[in-house]
């Protein structure tokens, strides 16, 4: 058995003293995967040709997911795609796009952070009857588990509820999901789910896995790209998307076996995972808060916290001194990165929990933002969004 702490640190490639506190952005996997990416090149056709699990649609990542999903879906004049204004910004280009090249239109949900899980589906379900009540169309929402950039946990269960009430599709964008929240995509009854494997479960980039139940496989006609198994029935029409590099997929069943021997507070395997990391994001952002003498981003319930990220509020700063370049001034000073964003008229940091960090690091990291957000103050350098940033 291994503690969630330092202990668990030891299974990761990280250099002395690099604190790796935006996994949400730029994770890492185990160091495990490597046998498994001997074994499939000292064998590769065997592996390839037989020892790929035949119940498991595996894609690149989140994005391919859901650009998969939408571009299979038949448009009518009148459709109308629903998303929040915290969309994904991929998945914000292609509905974009969708709109510019078919007949489809698109709904963005604005909204400002903190709010309450009860107010986010009431704008849904809003939304849903304003459409319907205006002789519009809407097949389709789209909306996250845990939101990206400001990362908070999204009331995404009731959502489908929602969906599925009013006869619409419901199209989770799980990126965060799988390793850091329980997730039971039986009960769920979602209509299409897409989660990274290489973000919280710790295999190689890039492995993600689209959920589509049995009733709407027939919708997904082609992979993206089309490919030889287009005509050979669902899952086999998405064995094969051309040359790609397949081994991450191969190493899912090595990082749930490292999982369940993970230990905290006499809890085990996924349940010490997520205790561990909630519990680490929720104290780290009270610490870095109290050192910025700021706030942490959540609503009165405290449910948007009930993940393994927080966002701490930066010092008010100029207008003028914002910018590129904390992540450069950060990598100096805390010999780690994070991500940065704009909303509600205030900048602020995502920090993300691990088993391999402790309150520790959070503290470093406190100390160090405030020396570089002070830095900034006085014009030495200036801050800015992580274009990209995941």
């Amino acid at each position: 058995m291994k503690e969630c702490d330092e202990d668990a640190a030891m299974h990761f490639a990280f250099n002395a003293g690099y604190r790796n506190l935006d996994h949400g952005r730029y994770y890492t996997h185990l160091l495990t995967s490597t046998s498994t990416f001997l074994r499939t090149e000292a064998r590769p056709d065997v592996c390839i040709r037989y020892e790929y699990p035949d119940t498991c649609f595996f894609v690149p990542n989140a994005t391919t997911s859901l650009e998969t999903v939408l571009r299979n879906l038949v448009f009518q004049p009148g459709d109308v795609i629903i998303c929040f204004s915290t969309i994904y910004g991929a998945f914000a280009n292609t509905v974009k796009h969708l709109s510019q090249t078919t007949t489809v239109q698109v709904k963005t949900i604005d909204y400002t952070l903190p709010i309450s899980d009860a107010r986010l589906c009431e704008l849904i379900e809003g939304t849903i009857q304003e459409l319907k009540k205006g002789g519009l169309n809407p097949p389709i929402a789209i909306f996250d588990s845990i939101n990206s950039l400001p990362a908070v946990r999204m009331p995404f269960e009731r959502m489908i509820e929602i969906c599925r009430r009013h006869g619409l599709f419901s199209c989770v964008d799980g990126a965060h999901g799988i390793g850091q929240i329980p997730l039971d995509l039986g009960e769920l009854h979602t209509d299409f789910f897409a989660t990274n494997c290489h973000k919280w479960l710790y295999v190689p980039r890039g492995c993600a896995v689209l959920y589509v139940p049995k009733r709407n496989q027939w919708i997904l006609r082609s992979t993206l790209p089309t490919s030889f198994g287009v005509h050979d029935g669902f899952v086999a029409n998405f064995a094969s998307l051309g040359t790609l590099d397949d081994y991450p997929c191969l190493c899912v069943p090595a990082a749930l076996a490292w999982r369940t021997m993970l230990t905290w507070r006499s809890r085990k395997g996924e349940e010490a995972i997520m205790s561990w990391m909630q519990n680490l994001a929720r104290k780290g952002g009270a610490t870095v808060a109290a050192i910025l003498q700021t706030k942490v981003l959540e609503n009165e319930g405290g449910t948007q916290g009930d993940c393994s990220m927080t966002d701490v509020r930066l010092p008010p700063h100029p207008a003028e001194t914002v910018g590129d370049g904390l992540d450069g001034r950060m990598t100096a000073t805390v010999a780690g990165i994070v991500s940065v964003t704009v909303h509600s008229d205030a900048w602020w940091v995502r920090l993300s929990a691990q088993v391999y960090l402790t309150l520790d690091d959070f503290e470093h990291a406190g100390r160090s933002l405030l020396e570089v957000c002070g830095s900034v103050t006085q014009g030495e350098g200036r801050m800015g969004t992580c274009s990209g940033a995941t």
